[in-house]
């Protein structure tokens, strides 16, 4: 596949993108407009038009790019040479908690939130789906380390990692998703840690 510096309809693509990012975090989805896209971006509207069909379309773009971009961040530090509980934390907060704080700083966050549930709700279960999965190898692989079996608690490693992101959203929708969500996890990941003590 190639790079979008190499295509110039990939590299526009992603230009108008990342502009539409910055205008919706500074005006919130209502109040965007195209042309304010375009200036941002300086293309002509008509340009982007070629690319996407609507603001809505931009939008949906725009939170795919989001959470792929929290993924890829996420899996990197599930990967890294520290304990479990560091590196669970460490996902979290590249993969979830600079999304929220990205939010909590726009005058618009929550406008934007209830946007992305009715217009992008399905990419955000997507990622929800590929992110318990990445925590559950995660988890999965250090009780193999360990020598646990998690089946012998009545646990699973899927289970403690949707267990970690029920919570997460359960606090999210209560507007907690500061520090009170940071330190939630923490606590419950080290219920994880706990649950993966040797016997």
């Amino acid at each position: 596949m190639k790079e979008a510096k190499d295509n110039p309809e990939d590299a526009r693509r992603t230009r108008i993108i990342e502009g539409a990012r910055s205008v919706f975090l500074a005006y919130g989805y209502s109040r965007a407009t195209m042309d304010d896209i375009a200036r941002a971006v300086e293309i002509s509207r008509p340009a982007i038009y070629l690319l996407f069909r609507n603001k809505a379309d931009i939008f949906r773009a725009v939170t795919r790019a989001m959470l792929e971009q929290s993924h890829q961040a996420a899996r990197e530090a599930l990967q890294e040479d520290l304990r479990l509980g560091e590196r669970l934390f460490e996902a979290l907060d590249r993969g979830l908690f600079r999304l929220f704080r990205l939010i909590e700083e726009s005058p618009h966050g929550e406008e934007l939130v209830d946007v992305n549930h009715n217009i992008a709700s399905d990419l955000v279960a997507d990622w929800r789906t590929s992110m318990v999965a990445g925590f559950a190898d995660a988890i999965r692989e250090e009780a193999g380390s360990r020598g646990v079996r998690l089946e012998d608690n009545a646990l699973s490693a899927e289970a403690l990692a949707e267990m970690l992101f029920d919570i997460l959203e359960g606090l999210k929708a209560h507007g907690l998703c500061g520090t009170q969500a940071a330190q939630s996890a923490r606590q419950f990941i080290t219920l994880i840690e706990l649950a993966l003590a040797p016997r």
